[in-house]
């Protein structure tokens, strides 16, 4: 049960980051740097309290796969935050987690996967949510907000994050603690040259209420959340935890109703439905064949 109330907790903040994100004023790559910064020394004072060791020698055969999916998560970051700047909360998550989509896409090519009809169905699934999230009301802007331009952000933020679990399915013998922490500072070391060259790293002119969420950002949806869902998959089975994942976006999608009064047509809901339920499906389909690969070993 306490497994189960940490990742519930860990997706529930997750859910709600697109809010304190959208009311930071600064930068996406910025947000960034200091999300990346606050999350890695956070975790390692986590790693000393769990009294998590990290093994430098699996961390030096790893460090080629470490540093390429740290610096994937930090420009995934960038993408992301630039896709709530641009659309709604919504349509961000949404469009966000076709990862797995992609990861189904891309594993025959890296992984060697068998692309099976029934995953062939979930990918043509989910591109036909796609398709009915994207058309909003026939126009791809509205208000304040350039929709069309916002989920490419979300997209490519899903494609930058299929490569990461993929790499992170070839990283050998680290415990998911040790490559998250790993590729946060990679993230941030990554970053580093990239705001000093576009922004210059000013941040003289930050108000209290962006000082305030960055904090949050950083310690709450980063350090706490990571910490929470790292140490509640080893108490939990992994078809749980692909359920138990979907409160992320649907958590998402509600608070930003209830907070930014975003909303969405019924159309828009039908693509959503049908988006996670193919990254659902999808997901239990890996999980099955990880299983049976298990029992057959």
């Amino acid at each position: 049960m306490r497994g189960k109330l940490k990742i519930i907790t860990a997706m529930l903040i997750w859910g709600s980051m697109g809010v304190f994100v959208k009311n930071i004023d600064l930068s996406s790559s910025e947000i960034a740097l200091l999300r990346g910064v606050i999350g890695s020394i956070f975790l390692v004072c986590g790693s000393f309290i769990v009294k998590q060791k990290l093994s430098l020698k699996l961390i030096k055969e790893n460090s080629v796969l470490l540093f390429l999916s740290g610096a994937g998560i930090g420009v995934n970051w960038i993408f992301l935050f630039q896709a709530y700047r641009y659309t709604t909360i919504s349509n961000a998550t949404l469009s966000y987690y076709f990862a797995p989509i992609f990861v189904m896409i891309f594993a025959p090519l890296v992984l060697k996967e068998k692309l099976t009809s029934l995953k062939v169905g979930c990918i043509i699934t989910a591109m036909i949510g796609l398709f009915l999230v994207v058309n909003i009301g026939g126009s791809s802007t509205s208000g304040t907000y350039h929709h069309a331009i916002g989920i490419l952000y979300g997209l490519s933020a899903a494609v930058l994050y299929a490569s990461v679990i993929l790499m992170n399915k070839c990283i050998k013998n680290l415990t998911g603690f040790e490559t998250t922490l790993v590729q946060l500072m990679v993230a941030t070391v990554v970053l580093f040259p990239y705001v000093f060259a576009k922004d210059h790293l000013d941040f003289s002119g930050i108000n209290a209420i962006s000082l305030i969420f960055i904090l949050i950002l950083g310690i709450i949806h980063t350090g706490i959340a990571y910490f929470l869902y790292f140490t509640s998959i080893k108490e939990l089975k992994g078809q749980t935890i692909a359920v138990l994942s979907y409160i992320d976006p649907i958590s998402a999608v509600m608070i930003a109703a209830i907070f930014l009064g975003e909303s969405m047509n019924f159309i828009q809901m039908v693509g959503g439905v049908l988006i996670l339920g193919a990254t659902y499906l999808s997901e239990r389909m890996d999980f099955n064949v990880e299983k049976l690969n298990k029992s057959k070993a």
